[in-house]
């Protein structure tokens, strides 16, 4: 199994609101310094303000806490049910990236109870090469492989996530890039999650890939390199893309006008040689035989 911190104690939303029995009810103080009013009788919106003008804490619905002010705190609040922010006297939120005053939350069902329950690590393979190499062939072979010995997996396809996720993504620089991001950043949820989460996606540079790599345990990354030479995969030309890019219809394709950056140090390397490529089961099988040799299926 995979080490992982035990999780904080996941308490709903750390705090309970109390409906206001009647709109002309008095406001009551509890010891903790907040009031409690209520606005357009028994289905009004609850407010809870604290006695410190640092912080405030609104209730917008039940479950739901934000915090307000120049200090993201409440210190010992003690609310009307007698219930407390669950013995933290300091909430601290963080930035990440042009996210601001966000707050990490943890519950107590997480990667191990979920791997547990599915008998089997989650991971990514991550499947690179050239347009026309085999990469989705491989992924929907190696996906159907797994399944029919009772693992579950997940297939990120590049072309496919180009209709949802990433449909907002053109093919300049910066685009590729950031779609190469998402798919990491989804491919790790899904591993998570305790799938095997298969990608599969040109992904032409090393330093885009290893960003993803780095998003998981470095084992939990299985970067698998079809290597099919430029001419296999333009005799293949399974969408006429190549044939576009050579007349100038398609600039910066990759192999043609756009470099390919080969994996120096992946896991797995399918070779594919000008009549002598292997099936698509024996590449899936080669997969698998890495997955059971390193404990991903677990029996």
């Amino acid at each position: 199994m995979l080490a992982r911190a035990p999780p904080r104690r996941c308490s709903g939303a750390g705090v309970r609101w109390r409906r206001q029995e009647a709109p002309s009810a008095t406001p009551r103080v509890p010891a903790g310094g907040l009031g409690i009013g209520g606005q357009g009788g028994a289905t009004g919106v609850v407010k809870l303000v604290a006695a410190r003008p640092a912080a405030t804490v609104v209730a917008a619905a039940a479950g739901e806490r934000r915090t307000a002010g120049p200090a993201a705190a409440v210190d010992g609040a003690q609310l009307a049910n007698g219930s407390a922010v669950a013995g933290i006297s300091k909430l601290m939120t963080s930035t990440v990236g042009k996210s601001t005053n966000i707050l990490w939350h943890d519950c107590p069902i997480g990667q191990n109870e979920r791997q547990n329950l599915l008998n089997q690590k989650g991971c990514v393979v991550w499947i690179t090469g050239l347009s026309g190499s085999g990469k989705s062939t491989l992924a929907c072979a190696l996906s159907h492989e797994l399944h029919s010995r009772g693992h579950l997996t997940y297939v990120l396809d590049g072309d496919n996530l180009r209709h949802g996720l990433n449909r907002d993504l053109s093919f300049k620089a910066e685009d590729r890039a950031e779609n190469i991001r998402r798919v990491g950043e989804v491919a790790k949820l899904f591993a998570d999650a305790g799938l095997i989460c298969i990608a599969s996606l040109i992904s032409p540079y090393r330093s885009e890939r290893s960003a993803c790599r780095s998003l998981l345990p470095n084992s939990s990354f299985i970067e698998v390199f079809l290597n099919a030479p430029l001419e296999v995969c333009e005799a293949r030309d399974p969408k006429g893309l190549y044939k576009l890019a050579r007349a100038g219809k398609i600039k910066g394709f990759t192999g043609i006008d756009h470099p390919y950056e080969p994996p120096s140090d992946c896991e797995i390397v399918i070779q594919c040689k000008i009549g002598d490529c292997p099936s698509p089961k024996s590449m899936a099988d080669q997969v698998v035989s890495y997955l059971e040799a390193n404990g991903f299926l677990e029996d």
